[in-house]
Formats: structure tokens, C-alpha cells, sequence
């Protein structure tokens, strides 16, 4: 029976608003005659939009930024419907957009410019970036524009095209996004859309014509679409989960402090890779920390996502979702664990999961080893800068850290032996459009954003002239 249903939902992307459980839209996966129509038109697109100047690419690139603004309130409207994002957030997530598709039209064509060589033996050696083909990008739920910006953004630049496979939940907004790059003039074909199934996207990844992958999602999701494209001879950028280090040593506000790392926490209701996920603090501040967080996560109640009211919390983006996590904390209560605020699962068919912090988490539990994607503030105690490096660094994801403290050495000390792919010093990240992001471990491989956004799917050939 669980084959049958899962063959079925296989059949939509189905947009389910998870403030009420109500299905909203279900929109028909692609049939394979519309895959392949996808791809033949990301093909040709390929071999005219590469030879348009950069300079031309980034006029369209830029009015792309411009529209993420412009239709801002009805882009928020969308995907905090379809995944339970408080709506400012929703609309903060498109405005970043515009700031990405910005920086690459702005730099682009510098980042992409020719670069000679030293040569030793002779004539002039110059390295050229240029396009490789069509792309293929699969796309997360939690930032249903932002990660399409992150992958589009460079590649558009560069002269490649793309082929889109967005999350399930989340096709009114993949149409959405379909539109403003329709609008903004793209040839035909240099952004295309297809809601996929998984079986369909490995052919897609298999298909010559696709030249790269782009994932973010699941540590599960990227081995099986790395596998197919290792044994095609593609090229993979992954991005995958994290479980964050956000170590605090000292700090003349330990309120504050606290607050801080509450709001960074519970931002898109904790489901963001780079979350602070395990916040190491040291014991002479502890109690009045997690006493803090405790204070900022009590009394919560459900509330709807598109008003925001205060002494309320958002919903997870699905009831399963609410109900893994919900698992997870029960593993770490039973085998010891304490819930110091929040922690409930609120009655289906909703994804309402109380804000939550967490202690007394030890190697036993899911928790210390899992990434929990979702409002669980999982506080730890440490006594030296010694123990906080080790168990910063005992994790199987090396995505990014934080590393907090009055004295800006001692911070920096520890920040610069934290295994990641991104790591800071009293901040609790660096999220900008020219900071490049990306992960070590098992949080992928692969750069996106900032300068090193456009050295992946790129073609840096060498034109030598022999004098």
C-alpha cells in the first residue's frame, strides 16, 4: 500500500500549506516528452546565448534582479504558503535575490575576463572562462528563491543554461520564478522549468546534453545523484546539511548573547543548513544562557505565518518534517536529555513544532550526531577552549561555525582550526552575495555566491601563441 501511494504522489508536486495541512495546488509531473522538449531547449539556447557579450547578459541578469523587487510581496505571499516561512522573511529571501543576480551582473564580466600567464617558454599563455552547457539544477524547499538566485546568477553570466528541477513543495514558486526569467528577456530555453520525477531526473543527469549538476538537499539525495553523475562524467557541485558549531567563550552580555543566538536559531523555524545548530558554551556563562534562551522560548503559541504576531512561532515546512524532529528529540529525552522549553508536536494535520532548547546531549543520542533541521536549540557546556575546538570539530558536517568572545584573538584562534568550509569570528555568518559559500565532510563540495560562484561549471581553457 505505502508503494502504491508513493507511486501516486509521484504522479504531482503537491503544494500543501503546512499552517493548515490543506492541499493548495497539485501540479502534473512532467510527462518524458516534456522532459526531453526541456532539454532540446536548453541545448539550443546554449548555442545562442553563449555568444552574446557579457556585457549584454548582465543588461538581462540585472533586470532579473530588478524583478525580484518588484514582485517581492507577491513572491513572499507564495512560498510562505507553500512552506511556512513568517512572510517578512519570505520577502527579505526575494530582495536577496535581486542583491545576488546584482553582484554578478555588476562583476561578472570582470570575474570572467581573460587572465595571462606567466610562460617560460615563450609567447603568450591567457586563460579564458568560458560557458560549458546546459546545467541542471535540483533545488531545496527552505529558500525557494534564494538557492535558485545562487546557482542561476553565475551561470547566466557565463553564458550557460539551465534546466530546473525545484522541490516538490514548492512549484508555485518554481513557475513563479519560470516567469521572472521569461520577463526579463532570457532566450527561449536559457531557463527551463521541469517538474521532474526522480527517475527522471537521473535520465536528465545521464542525458549528453547536460554538461553539470547543482544540488542542495539531503546528504542522501547528493551521494545518489553524485553516483549517477560520477558514472556520466559530470561535474557536482554539492551543498549539503550541516550542524553549525556557534561557540560562545565569553561575553559581557550574556542576555544579549543568548538573544542573539535565539533569533539565528529560529530563523526560517530553524531550517537552514547553516544554522547554529550546537551552540558550545563556556560553563561560567551556561546557566545564565540557556536560563535566557529558555525565558525567549516559553509560552510560545501556533500562529499564522503571514501575520507574525508576537508570542508566536511558524510552522515547519511539512508535517513529516515536524514529525522527524519530533523523533529526534524523543531519542534524546528518552535517553536522557533535557527539555528545558518547548518540545511539543502540535496536533496534525499542521507543522507546528514548539521552539525548543535542548540539554545534556551525549554521544548516545541521534541528536549529537544528526543534523536537526528544525527550532531545536541544543545548548552544550564546556570548561576550556580546548574541549569547545574538539567538539566543535566532532562532527561529520563541516559546513560553518562561529566563534564568539570579548577578545577577538582567542576567538580567532579557535575559528581557524574549525573543519568548514566557512568559518567566523563574532558573527554568526558572513551571508552576503559576494561571500562565497559551501562546505568540507559531508556537507558537500563546491563553492556557490561571491567570486568563486563563477570557477565551477566553467570551461577555464588555455589559448597559447607561440611567438
Amino acid at each position: 500500500m505505502s508503494a502504491n501511494k508513493s507511486a501516486a504522489q509521484d504522479l504531482f508536486y503537491t503544494v500543501i500549506n503546512p499552517a493548515t495541512g490543506e492541499v493548495v495546488k497539485e501540479y502534473p509531473t512532467a510527462t518524458d516528452q516534456e522532459v526531453q522538449n526541456a532539454l532540446a531547449a536548453a541545448d539550443s539556447a546554449y548555442k545562442e546565448w553563449r555568444e552574446v557579450p557579457i556585457e549584454e547578459r548582465a543588461k538581462i541578469v540585472a533586470r532579473i534582479a530588478e524583478l525580484f523587487t518588484e514582485r517581492a510581496d507577491e513572491l513572499a505571499a507564495i512560498i510562505t504558503t507553500e512552506m511556512g516561512k513568517p512572510l517578512s522573511q519570505s520577502k527579505g529571501e526575494a530582495e536577496f535575490c535581486t542583491d545576488i543576480f546584482n553582484y554578478f551582473a555588476n562583476e561578472g564580466p570582470t570575474l570572467a575576463a581573460d587572465q595571462e600567464i606567466k610562460s617560460f617558454s615563450g609567447g603568450k599563455a591567457i586563460i579564458q572562462k568560458r560557458p560549458v552547457g546546459a546545467l541542471l539544477g535540483i533545488m531545496p524547499w527552505n529558500y525557494p528563491y534564494y538557492q535558485v538566485a545562487r546557482f542561476a546568477a553565475p551561470n547566466l553570466m557565463l553564458g550557460n543554461t539551465i534546466v530546473l528541477k525545484h522541490a516538490e513543495a514548492c512549484a508555485t514558486s518554481a513557475l513563479a520564478i519560470q516567469q521572472i526569467m521569461e520577463d526579463a528577456g532570457l532566450p527561449k530555453g536559457a531557463y527551463v522549468n521541469v517538474f521532474a520525477s526522480h527517475d527522471q531526473i537521473a535520465d536528465i543527469i545521464a542525458d549528453p546534453r547536460i554538461q553539470g549538476v547543482s544540488l542542495t538537499g539531503s546528504e542522501r539525495a547528493g551521494a545518489k545523484v553524485a553516483e549517477i553523475a560520477g558514472r556520466n562524467l559530470k561535474k557536482v557541485v554539492l551543498e549539503l546539511g550541516g550542524s553549525d558549531p556557534y561557540v560562545v567563550l565569553d561575553s559581557d552580555d550574556v542576555a544579549a548573547a543568548a538573544a542573539a543566538a535565539w533569533e539565528v536559531r529560529v530563523e526560517n523555524t530553524g531550517q537552514a543548513c547553516n544554522s547554529n545548530k550546537r551552540m558550545i558554551v563556556m560553563e561560567d556563562i551556561y546557566d545564565e544562557f540557556v536560563g535566557e534562551l529558555s525565558k525567549l522560548a516559553s509560552g510560545l503559541v501556533p500562529g499564522d505565518p503571514m501575520e507574525e504576531k508576537d508570542g508566536t512561532f511558524a510552522p515547519m515546512s511539512s508535517r513529516k518534517a515536524a514529525e522527524g524532529l519530533a523523533e529526534q528529540l524523543k531519542d534524546a529525552v528518552d535517553k536522557g536529555a533535557t527539555v528545558l522549553a518547548g518540545g511539543k508536536l502540535h496536533d496534525g494535520p499542521s507543522a507546528y513544532f514548539e521552539p525548543t532548547v535542548l540539554t545534556g546531549i551525549t554521544k548516545e543520542m541521534r541528536a549529537y550526531s544528526e543534523e536537526l533541521f528544525g527550532p531545536i536549540a541544543a545548548v552544550y557546556k564546556v570548561s576550556s577552549d580546548e574541549e569547545a575546538l574538539a567538539l566543535a570539530n566532532d562532527s561529520v558536517y563541516g559546513l560553518g561555525g562561529a566563534v564568539f568572545s570579548t577578545d577577538e584573538e582567542r576567538a580567532r584562534k579557535i575559528a581557524e582550526q574549525l573543519e568548514t568550509g566557512m568559518t567566523n569570528v563574532n558573527a554568526a555568518s558572513a551571508e552576503s552575495a559576494e561571500m562565497p559559500f559551501g562546505g568540507v565532510k559531508r556537507s558537500g563540495y563546491g563553492r556557490e555566491l561571491g567570486p568563486l560562484g563563477m570557477e565551477e561549471f566553467v570551461n577555464k581553457r588555455l589559448l597559447y601563441v607561440a611567438e
